[in-house]
């Protein structure tokens, strides 16, 4: 069967996640989306993982379900996400780390493992002194049918690449336990093909989650599968890369991402990698060192020009959330009530988000929606759209319909708002 995942969300129990991020709603969200698997996110978290005991139920295949859900809720997937800050190699080291958990019992005995190791209910997101690559050890024997997978490789601050704490090579960050390191998250500052261009990924998955804390944002990455929706059956896709199981990603445009170029917030300076090098990495207004982004790291490390194909790699399908479309198509300065009771009655109409961004042909989105509109969503799809790059945690923008782009390092983008609207 073909079906969408997105494995990394954050509960309620996440330091600056939205307060509605508990699971039925996430499960509404990721039925609104086209979604049949969600990541439940944060199973560490004590009180979340009691949650989970109550309101969801085991399938029998290594995944769970809503004890009060219909048959078109979506799967949930036992995932959770740490972060280790530790000294290796003489440096300062911050890394997130994703684990997949092949049921309840598997993601118990992991979490009775790492209570031994530090505070597993201070945080959704746990905090810990100790290696990546002790963690790989700790969780693969303690339950060997687990998956441990760096999140967003490449994000400046907390990441296996990243400009100011990471590594340059995964040997050097997980030695002896590489091999066991068998997919990578790209995150939204970057996408398949960036990660391509460095020789050193070609053996890896690379996949594309959402990391939202926001229940609008499920789903913003994804990733589309071709094979039994089952715990087993998706590991092995992601281990094995095989592109007639793991199909597909579904990425953020990666200018979008909030750390795609370089540059430093305070001061509203974005600059391009190669702005960047002519300033010797230092802020024209501030004199301090710039926030160094994910497309200046990525050509760095990278052994092979842009553009440069990789035979067997699994295809990228960019997209623009609906509602971000909605928002530009009529004027608004960002998400409000207008846009969310817009967004929700093209879903009720077109089946589900995907399906209106990737699926549904321009006559029959112009059957419910204004022509215009539906002339939008071609344009994502065909990739005729300005992009605005953003920068040291700012997100960029995408324009569909605007007619003109600013200048990227003039035209620096502002934060963007989260709605709490259902």
């Amino acid at each position: 069967m073909r079906f969408i995942a997105d494995f990394h969300l954050h509960s309620a129990y996440s330091r600056a996640t939205s307060r509605d991020m508990h699971l039925p709603l996430m499960a509404r969200w990721g039925q609104l989306k086209g979604l049949a698997l969600l990541g439940t996110g944060d199973f560490t978290h004590p009180a979340y993982f009691q949650e989970i005991r109550e309101e969801l139920e085991e399938t029998g295949d290594g995944l769970l379900r809503l004890k009060t859900g219909g048959t078109n809720s979506p799967r949930f997937i036992l995932t959770a996400e740490t972060s280790h800050i530790y000294t290796q190699g003489g440096r300062g080291r911050r890394l997130h780390m994703m684990i997949f958990a092949p049921g309840i019992s598997a993601a118990e005995k992991i979490n009775l493992r790492l209570a031994r190791l530090g505070n597993i209910a201070s945080d959704g997101r746990p905090i810990f002194g100790f290696s990546a690559k002790d963690l790989v050890k700790v969780v693969l024997d303690t339950e060997p049918d687990c998956l441990v997978v760096p999140a967003h490789v490449w994000t400046p601050w907390f990441s296996v690449f990243g400009s100011h704490s990471g590594f340059d090579s995964l040997e050097e960050c997980f030695e002896e336990e590489t091999a066991h390191i068998r997919a990578a998250e790209t995150g939204l500052s970057s996408d398949p093909a960036m990660n391509r261009r460095w020789s050193a990924l070609d053996r890896l998955t690379l996949i594309s989650n959402s990391d939202a804390h926001s229940p609008a944002n499920i789903g913003r990455e994804a990733n589309i599968f071709t094979t039994e929706l089952s715990y087993p059956a998706v590991r092995e896709a992601l281990t094995s890369g095989d592109p007639a199981r793991f199909q597909a990603t579904i990425e953020f445009f990666p200018e979008e991402g909030k750390y795609h170029f370089d540059g430093h917030r305070d001061c509203r300076v974005c600059f391009s990698p190669e702005q960047t090098r002519q300033h010797d990495q230092i802020c024209p207004v501030c004199g301090r060192k710039l926030v160094v982004g994910v497309l200046h790291r990525v050509e760095a490390l990278a052994d092979r020009p842009p553009g440069a194909g990789f035979p067997g790699a699994v295809p990228a399908l960019h997209r623009v959330p609906l509602e971000e479309i909605i928002v530009e198509f009529f004027g608004l300065k960002g998400p409000s009530k207008r846009s969310r009771l817009e967004y929700l009655r093209l879903v009720e109409r077109g089946g589900n988000e995907f399906r209106i961004l990737m699926d549904l042909s321009l006559e029959e989105l112009r059957s419910f929606m204004e022509p215009d509109l539906a002339a939008g969503i071609l344009r994502v799809r065909e990739g005729t759209v300005r992009t605005v790059p953003g920068y040291d945690g700012v997100y960029g923008q995408v324009r569909v319909f605007s007619p003109e782009q600013p200048e990227a390092a003039a035209a620096c983008p502002p934060a963007s708002r989260q709605l709490s609207l259902f």
